[in-house]
């Protein structure tokens, strides 16, 4: 059993409504060896509904970290993965749970992983999933599509078990690169920095940006940028953003 890689499995619920939802969650992730919950700015926690719906799973509920927005709550990341029952505009990777933890198992994935799970009625925003590397769908009857909150945990936890039991994987990625991954968190404040500086040079309206930050972080996504790399990026931005206040200073 590589326990390792279960406790390194970051399950963020976001503005969950309905408190049993999250001691559902909870137990659900205690069912398979999972213990890091994040809660994004929950409507009521704790209650005590989510502790008779976590049923035993106490301990899990209890060290769940309560944080104000999802940038907080991937901090630490190196893979953010998105759940998503919406197609969107602009097509984005989304692989099934299968698939989705096969790449969360790649060897170069060292830090934790963070799993974003919605709003029960509305799912996660566009800008939310915009910080996903990876979109995730649950295949479900396209008849009764809608999923419970806890039992979409549930089977997401369920793919992470059998992975660490061994089932065989092909990993997407080789294990021998020189760098780590990037946090999370510093590849978000570099894309708020790249939006920042692309307005102040006019490339884009800040008000109606359309979809260039989108492509642009689908991009980087799809590359997956490492410290060096993100590290570059914002030297690079830094340099732009100090030629422009010399010309407006000029």
């Amino acid at each position: 059993m590589n326990q390792a890689f279960l406790d390194r499995v970051r399950i963020v619920l976001v503005n969950t409504t309905h408190p049993g939802n999250i001691g559902g969650a909870a137990r659900a992730m205690k069912n398979m060896g999972l213990s890091q919950l994040y809660l994004v700015d929950p409507y009521r926690y704790p209650h005590e509904e989510a502790t008779r719906r976590a049923s035993n799973a106490d301990d899990v509920l209890e060290g769940a970290v309560v944080v104000k927005n999802v940038q907080a709550a991937i901090e630490g990341c190196d893979l953010v993965i998105g759940t998503s029952a919406r197609e969107r505009r602009i097509p984005w990777p989304l692989k099934d749970p299968r698939a989705c933890m096969a790449e969360a198992v790649s060897p170069r994935h060292q830090r934790n992983i963070a799993i974003l799970f919605g709003r029960e009625h509305s799912g996660l925003t566009n800008e939310e999933l915009a910080m996903c590397q990876l979109h995730l769908h649950i295949p479900t009857n396209p008849d009764y599509s809608s999923l419970n909150l806890a039992a979409a945990v549930q089977v997401v936890a369920y793919e992470c078990r059998m992975l660490a039991q061994g089932e065989t994987v092909e990993v997407s990625e080789a294990s021998g690169w020189d760098m780590p991954l990037a946090d999370a968190g510093d590849v978000e404040r570099m894309h708020q920095h790249m939006a920042n500086t692309l307005a102040t040079i006019n490339f884009i309206d800040p008000a109606n940006p359309k979809q260039a930050l989108t492509r642009l972080r689908r991009m980087f996504s799809r590359i997956r940028l490492d410290e060096m790399e993100v590290s570059i990026l914002r030297g690079m931005l830094n340099r732009i953003d100090k030629a422009v206040a010399r010309n407006k200073a000029d």
